[in-house]
């Protein structure tokens, strides 16, 4: 998900992780994506800073690469809590009229920086949108330092809202849901399948994430779901669907 830049309000959620006041919190406020873009993504960009520091401990004074994270929200609410972030974002016009200072025009399979640069590595909602899922993993391990962390959350194909702005009647066919969504709309839909949206799979990813030596996973879990929120995403079949956004933590290995 992206957006554009906004001032953010605040520090920190005040929701406990996971809980059903978040869920729907976090659930209201994608509604209202349109038409309160600040809202929605100030309040994502704090929860996953929330939950960045829930795993590694506050930010402050530590380097963070946001990978894609379009007009810099993210970025932005890690310097809030006083992190040195940069943002690494392939296309232009994803970083709005107000960018931060730090973003750069880069490709997240070749980015411009030395091994090891990166206290966190961070990407959310990127995964589904390249062609290569496993080298983009590769080079935001490369970039980590050793003993840091990775934070990578995706949209699988197959939950309800894997079809992004046409979901969920990707379930009938891509195509189809593209029409119908440019029927009701009287736009184009913003995702093509097999152009900037890709079906990621839960399983897949996780026996190749885990079949790496380079990284040890912390945790594979739901991002949103109120409850079991791990228990969820180890359930085969079951978590193709339920999981709805798989959230990775890794630890690059020293």
């Amino acid at each position: 998900m992206t957006a554009p830049t906004r001032t953010g309000r605040g520090t920190g959620t005040g929701l406990k992780d996971p809980s059903l006041r978040r869920s729907l919190a976090l659930f209201r406020a994608f509604r209202h994506e349109q038409d309160d873009p600040e809202g929605c993504y100030s309040l994502l960009a704090r929860d996953a800073a929330d939950q960045v520091e829930a795993y590694d401990g506050p930010v402050k004074g530590r380097v963070v690469v946001d990978i894609g994270g379009g007009g810099g929200y993210f970025t932005d609410e890690f310097r809030r809590r006083g992190a040195h972030g940069y943002l690494f974002e392939p296309d232009v016009r994803e970083l709005g009229d107000k960018p931060p200072g730090s973003a750069v025009v880069a490709d997240g399979y070749l980015l411009p920086l030395a091994d090891g640069v990166a206290d966190v590595c961070f990407s959310s909602n990127v995964l589904e949108h390249v062609t290569d899922p496993q080298t983009f993993l590769s080079e935001m391990v490369r970039v980590t330092r050793p003993g840091g962390l990775i934070y990578v959350s995706f949209t699988n194909w197959l939950s309800p809202w894997g079809g992004h702005e046409w979901a969920p009647w990707h379930y009938f066919g891509a195509e189809r849901a593209r029409a119908r969504y440019r029927r009701r709309t009287g736009r184009p839909a913003k995702h093509t399948l097999g152009e900037n949206l890709f079906a990621v799979h839960i399983g897949p990813t996780l026996r190749q994430v885990r079949a790496r030596d380079d990284v040890t996973v912390v945790s594979a879990r739901s991002r949103y779901w109120p409850f079991l929120a791990q228990a969820v995403a180890k359930a085969p079949g079951l978590r193709e669907f339920a999981t709805w956004n798989l959230l990775l933590i890794l630890r690059r290995c020293p």
